[in-house]
């Protein structure tokens, strides 16, 4: 009897280290965890339903019952107007891209660095209504007194391939700098369908 007892409390005992040990090693469960134990699907929350079944079930039952060789028609003409849509873009980035290495380095860095985007978008709303309206010969003035904002007025030239230089006029006891833009007479600007701004909005939220 004494020996049944003795085996009934080890196994208690040991069954009490188990659990502890068990307890130790998994961290507490949070409530979403919880909450998959109890209610696992189909009785817990409602799970997302497939590309499938959101199909129109009377659209997709008229694909089904056509024929064949319509059916193919219908995808090739799908994959095709999806690579027109893929080789679009591509040519968007290398446009883009070939106007970013435009730029000087060191003003590709203040870009960069820069959070004046909103600046950056004046200057670019303001570039490229002179390259839309402009003719050859036609020059854009701007006063741009701080260097740093300068600095990045070229990088907006540079990247729609315009020329700009820096002046300084005098008005009376003061000095002016005034910043010229025109158009290059050997290659012609450039007008990439990703905007400046939104290429450096891009390149800082990972997508290049």
């Amino acid at each position: 009897m004494l020996n049944a007892w003795l085996q009934v409390s080890n196994r208690r005992s040991r069954r009490w280290v188990n659990d502890r040990l068990l307890m130790e090693l998994v961290p507490p469960l949070d409530a979403d965890e919880i909450r998959g134990l109890f209610a696992p699907p189909p009785w817990g929350d409602d799970v997302p339903l497939s590309p499938f079944c959101m199909t129109n079930v009377g659209e997709w039952d008229k694909f089904r019952n056509i024929d064949m060789d319509k059916q193919d028609s219908i995808i090739a003409s799908l994959e095709d107007s999806c690579g027109e849509r893929r080789s679009h873009l591509d040519a968007d980035k290398v446009g883009v891209l070939t106007a970013w290495h435009r730029v000087d380095c060191r003003t590709r860095d203040a870009l960069r660095r820069s959070f004046l985007s909103e600046l950056i978008n004046s200057y670019e709303e303001r570039v490229r209504s002179f390259i839309k309206g402009s003719q050859d010969g036609d020059v854009l003035v701007l006063q741009v007194q701080d260097p740093f904002h300068r600095l990045l007025l070229h990088g907006v030239c540079e990247f729609y391939n315009l020329c700009s230089t820096t002046i300084t006029q005098l008005e009376g006891s003061n000095s002016l700098k005034m910043t010229r833009i025109c158009k290059k007479k050997v290659s012609a600007a450039e007008l990439p369908n990703i905007t400046l701004s939104n290429f450096l909005k891009m390149a800082k939220e990972g997508f290049w």
